[in-house]
């Protein structure tokens, strides 16, 4: 780290839990973050902004006018652009010194399978409930550790799924692949666009700290076996312990 890292990233660096030696571990890391909407937006800036060294995030969409209600990483004038493409100029301008692959692309099985296991954590940023399987499928078998959120209208949901402890539970624990939920998707039902912006903030901090190893710093826990529940009208979090289902389609006999 050079003296101008130093001063830029000086005010984690007075944290008494983040160390030097912490701040090269964000320099060296990749974090994978699937989708560029509003959960995407937040958390890439974030994670740029504390200088995650090498960010990709994937995305097939395009900018779309109603997006910019809540998904701050777009501007008016990159309507039309691959969301990818529009972060990535943001995210360079924020901070140059990261490097940010940008896949215009679906999340697919194959290229999770390329991409995953070159991850050192995974934010699921999608909205789709079949993406969030296949995500959770691919964390699982490549031991990556998976942050992911949801927002919808006022409610949003959080969580870490880290297969690196024996007996975390996986995403398809708390939300069985054979049942799926009704359509909740924000174009159908509406968001709130501070709660979104919330959720993905949270998202890059869980991210961070798994990164930087504040962990394993004591007083500080990630939410993995945990699921929190944030209700957008009174910003009430709700915790709920989050277990191992021993019957998980995904997970079961994996202890």
């Amino acid at each position: 780290m050079d003296d101008t890292q130093r001063l830029r990233y000086s005010r984690h660096l007075l944290l008494d839990e983040w160390s030097e030696d912490a701040q090269d571990r964000l320099l060296g890391a990749h974090a994978l973050v699937i989708g560029a909407g509003g959960l995407g937006a937040p958390a890439l800036m974030y994670l740029a902004s504390a200088g995650v060294g090498r960010l990709t995030v994937v995305d097939h969409d395009t900018v779309d006018l109603t997006n910019l209600q809540r998904q701050i990483v777009h501007t008016t004038e990159r309507v039309g652009e691959p969301k990818v493409v529009s972060a990535q100029r943001t995210l360079a301008s924020l901070n140059p010194e990261v490097q940010v692959q940008a896949l215009a692309q679906a999340a697919d099985e194959a290229l999770l399978a390329q991409w995953v296991p070159q991850a050192d954590v995974v934010l699921d940023c999608t909205d789709r409930f079949d993406t969030r399987q296949m995500i959770n499928r691919a964390c699982r078998q490549a031991r990556v550790p998976l942050v992911s959120a949801s927002a919808i209208r006022f409610d949003g949901q959080l969580s870490v799924f880290d297969p690196r402890l024996p007996t975390a539970p996986c995403y398809a624990c708390l939300f069985p692949p054979d049942q799926p939920p009704e359509e909740t998707r924000c174009a159908m039902l509406g968001v709130f666009a501070p709660l979104v912006g919330m959720m993905g903030v949270m998202q890059a901090g869980e991210a961070l700290k798994l990164l930087a190893g504040l962990d394993q710093a004591p007083g500080h826990d990630t939410a993995a076996g945990r699921l929190l529940l944030v209700d957008g009208r009174t910003w009430q979090i709700t915790t709920l312990k989050a277990r191992r289902d021993p019957a998980c389609a995904v997970c079961a006999g994996r202890l």
